[in-house]
């Protein structure tokens, strides 16, 4: 986690200059904390999103479409669900950078339930958050939040899946520059190099506008609501905490290691366990940067089921936690 915050420690210095130096807005302002999250998480998201696109692609540009649709279809239609949602745990990517992926998913033939399980389960879980809750909070903690994680993305795929929706994607498949070799064995490294960088181009320009709002109304939501609005309106026992701490998550964006110290601080000002972990899901499951990158290759309808299936599992495993830790 230090590393990774030492990467990005010269975006943070270049958008504390440019808001406070260049742009001169005063820093104890509530505009000046959401244009300083806006230029940092823009520059931050652009990079990663640039960099694991890029990374991605090379991966792909050695594995054919065949075998990565053979290695998540089975005939068993919930082991492929299983495998995606553990490939997801294993793979820490945030909920914009895990969707290049599952696009790759989708242009191999993969089915559309099993790729919505890995895109469920990659935001929400990996590693450093199981580390960060392992040490905030305990083993058990940490154990059933990625168990109910898991659940959810598995759960969510199956259903997905089911419902046979595959109509509701829009056809974003990537042609390469007729140059390029036509098969992985023909491709030299140079033909990869120059494929991941068409593809990572074509994936960003596609949705670069849909990341731009998404982040500034986070941005606007970091500014200008108080940071102990959750604790003040979800706190305690009151019913309806677990559903508004849900909903009070879409509109954020962060990555599970990013939104941990935060539920730390929610659980010391007396907000219950079940319902800072639905805050959490939330946040890295069902962010809106997600949803307006997901705009432009899913029809509305297939967002609204998405997002309606994985909040269900959300809200309901945010009740499950309070019952258990009380």
């Amino acid at each position: 986690m230090g590393t990774m915050m030492d990467i990005f420690y010269p975006i943070k210095l270049f958008a504390d200059w440019l808001t406070y130096r260049i742009f001169s807005i005063p820093p104890e302002t509530l505009f000046a904390q959401a244009v300083n999250f806006f230029i940092y998480d823009t520059i931050k998201i652009f990079i990663l999103l640039a960099v694991i696109i890029f990374g991605v692609s090379i991966i792909r540009s050695f594995l054919p479409p065949q075998k990565i649709r053979q290695m998540l279809s089975h005939k068993n239609q919930y082991t492929g669900n299983v495998l995606a949602a553990v490939f997801g745990i294993i793979t820490p990517f945030c909920t914009c950078s895990a969707i290049p992926l599952f696009l790759g998913f989708i242009e191999a033939g993969v089915p559309l339930g099993v790729t919505f399980s890995f895109l469920v389960s990659s935001p929400m879980i990996n590693e450093v958050a199981l580390i960060l809750l392992l040490g905030m909070f305990g083993l058990k903690i940490a154990l059933i939040y990625t168990a109910s994680g898991l659940i959810i993305a598995i759960i969510s795929g199956i259903i997905i899946g089911r419902l046979k929706v595959e109509n509701l994607v829009e056809n974003i498949k990537f042609k390469p520059s007729a140059d390029s070799a036509i098969t992985n064995f023909q491709m030299t490294a140079k033909d990869r190099i120059r494929f991941a960088r068409e593809y990572t181009l074509f994936v960003i320009k596609g949705v670069w506008p849909y990341i731009i709002i998404g982040i500034g109304v986070g941005a606007w939501i970091h500014g200008y609501v108080p940071s102990d609005f959750l604790a003040k309106y979800a706190g305690g026992n009151i019913w309806y905490a677990v559903p508004l701490a849900t909903i009070i998550g879409i509109p954020l964006y962060s990555n599970a290691a990013g939104i941990i110290p935060l539920v730390s601080v929610l659980t010391e000002k007396g907000v219950s366990m079940g319902t800072t972990l639905a805050f959490m899901m939330a946040v890295t499951g069902l962010s809106l940067p997600e949803f307006m990158i997901l705009k432009k290759i899913m029809k509305i309808k297939l967002l609204a089921i998405f997002g309606g299936i994985v909040g269900t599992g959300i809200i309901f495993t945010g009740y499950l936690f309070n019952l258990i830790l009380k």
